[in-house]
């Protein structure tokens, strides 16, 4: 496991990087553009290049052969380009070079985020995946809290800061994972192929589209929560702005600190079991805090998602990729983001819609209803006979 926690380092990097770009960048956008549309556009090109790029790269990265393993060139490439774009947002000049500056860093971001991703699974026995996943998502957890509050400080006293000090924290991240982990020694021993065409009919098997239709189901109704969060404590619960937003930490903290927990129950139950849990609990979540009044009790269940959430999110992953053989865990990576991202691009402004037609009420109403969507899909997908783990 030391291992992982050394590539836990890297996703550590990845979320540090992209909590502090969503913190801090609508700021620069909000200098030249009136439009919150626009600005919430901008600030979701990385979706869209999640929806293309990332299932071509992990699937390239499966086909690669070199001297430094299947993933690691992608992540010598892709990180100092995305430290050197990261380093150059906040001395932007005009809208132009800052979004020229941000397409660039969602590119390099891009090209190593599938790779790094998968190395995971290449060096990992099936049986300790779900753990090493709650490793690196527990890391990834505190990247963010990270983003949030020292990163804050940093902002307020010169705006280049954080930047910078992600950009070096990139870097860091590339040595350490370079230094401590050779794929040639690490990686599971594998067949090699050579064949650069991703074969669809055997990895969209029926149990991983049932699969993937569930996590998009479970992505829309937490992108869509997270989103609207605020204004539905603000403008339905009456709290203030400030209050609102610290609510919402109680469910990322929860998540952060059953990361580890998660993943050990998904190796010793199972991880369709755990999953199962997860979504069913945090149905019935969603499902209360309609008819929630206090702030406790808003906390409180909140702090419950989250550990629901902890039980889908840390055994999804794996899950995915157990499906699949090991000659494509970079195209079943892409793959996870691909719909991931696309629930991220659909769920806010449906379910915002639904907001400006029916009210706010409606929110945690429809995150219950795509729940339940979810379930339904779990219940579908069937884990093949012949597997000796459990999953």
């Amino acid at each position: 496991m030391k291992k992982m926690w050394l590539l836990g380092f890297g996703f550590f990097s990845i979320s540090l990087g992209w909590s502090l770009y969503n913190a801090f960048v609508p700021f620069f956008l909000n200098d030249f553009l009136s439009s919150t549309a626009l600005i919430g556009f901008l600030m979701t090109i990385d979706n869209y290049f999640a929806l293309f790029l990332q299932p071509y790269i992990g699937n390239k990265s499966d086909r690669t052969h070199s001297r430094f393993g299947r993933r690691m060139p992608y992540l010598l490439i892709g990180i100092p380009l995305a430290a050197l774009f990261y380093a150059l947002i906040p001395f932007h000049t005009s809208l132009t070079t800052l979004v020229i500056f941000m397409v660039g860093m969602n590119i390099s971001m891009a090209i190593f985020r599938s790779p790094t991703i998968a190395l995971m699974p290449d060096i990992t026995p099936e049986a300790k995946r779900t753990k090493a996943n709650g490793v690196i998502n527990f890391m990834g957890g505190l990247g963010g809290i990270l983003a949030f509050s020292v990163g804050s400080i940093l902002f307020g006293v010169e705006e280049s800061l954080p930047f910078l000090a992600v950009s070096a924290i990139f870097l860091l991240a590339l040595v350490v994972v370079f230094k401590n982990i050779n794929e040639n020694r690490d990686a599971i021993p594998f067949t090699i192929t050579t064949n650069p065409k991703i074969d669809y009919k055997a990895e969209l098997n029926k149990p991983t589209i049932f699969l993937l239709t569930a996590i998009f189901f479970w992505f829309v109704a937490i992108q869509g929560m997270e989103a609207l969060f605020t204004l539905y404590g603000v403008n339905e619960l009456n709290l203030s702005k400030s209050s609102s937003a610290f609510s919402l930490a109680f469910f990322s903290l929860s998540f952060v600190l059953a990361a580890i927990p998660s993943g050990i129950l998904g190796a010793k139950f199972g991880k369709k079991k755990v999953i199962l849990t997860g979504v069913i609990g945090l149905f019935f979540v969603f499902f209360l805090l309609n008819w929630v009044e206090s702030l406790f009790t808003l906390r409180l269940l909140l702090l419950i998602g989250g550990m629901f959430w902890a039980c889908i999110n840390i055994n999804s992953y794996p899950y995915i990729v157990s499906l699949g053989s090991e000659h494509n865990f970079g195209t079943r990576t892409g793959l996870y983001y691909l719909v991931s991202s696309l629930a991220a691009i659909i769920s806010p402004p449906s379910l915002g819609l639904l907001i400006d037609i029916f009210g706010y009420d409606v929110l945690f109403n429809a995150t219950a209803v795509s729940m339940l969507f979810a379930l339904a899909c779990m219940w579908k997908v069937k884990t093949p006979r012949t597997s000796p783990v459990r999953l």
